[in-house]
């Protein structure tokens, strides 16, 4: 596969990460109803076109609360994968989820931006994953957190896209 490939429902899965209460309490980088808004664009846009999608929560009954429910009412029978660990990478079963849609192009949103998007993306693009990451969906502690975050992920090799790319 090609990055000049377009994402297709046919060759892309995505990952929404730790859409929880107490993560969104921490984004300072942009109003909050922002990336609120923007993952349930995402997440219908997979649900519309069937594409495979892994939902994950971290510390969600100790800490962080649930997932949007917004979100997890197009997916009812989606399990969703709570880790203890903020990289999801380092969860067997996030790691099983993202194999088992055979897919290895990945779009990957998630809260925050520095920790729950940069830290999978940097682990699976070694493991030869092409990640994209829809920088208006994910938030930060500070503009400039996320802003150093997406120069990171980029950096290494990840493809920053919109909301709205990701759609079209």
């Amino acid at each position: 596969m090609s990055k000049i490939e377009m994402l297709t429902p046919e060759n892309s899965a995505i990952a929404l990460i730790d859409y929880q209460p107490a993560m969104y309490q921490g984004v300072q980088s942009h109003d909050r109803l922002v990336p609120f808004n923007n993952v349930q664009v995402l997440a219908k846009a997979a649900k519309l076109f069937k594409v495979p999608t892994v939902i994950s929560t971290v510390a969600e009954s100790s800490f962080s609360g649930p997932f949007m429910p917004e979100v997890l009412e197009l997916f009812p029978k989606h399990q969703v994968i709570d880790r203890t660990s903020m990289n999801s990478w380092l969860d067997p079963a996030f790691r099983k989820a993202v194999a088992a849609t055979g897919r290895k192009k990945f779009v990957l949103a998630g809260l925050w931006t520095e920790a729950c998007v940069t830290f999978p993306t940097l682990d699976m693009l070694k493991e030869g994953y092409e990640i994209y990451i829809p920088a208006d969906a994910c938030g930060d502690l500070s503009l400039e957190a996320h802003n150093r975050a997406m120069d990171r992920a980029v950096q290494a090799g990840a493809i920053p896209i919109t909301s709205f790319q990701y759609v079209f």
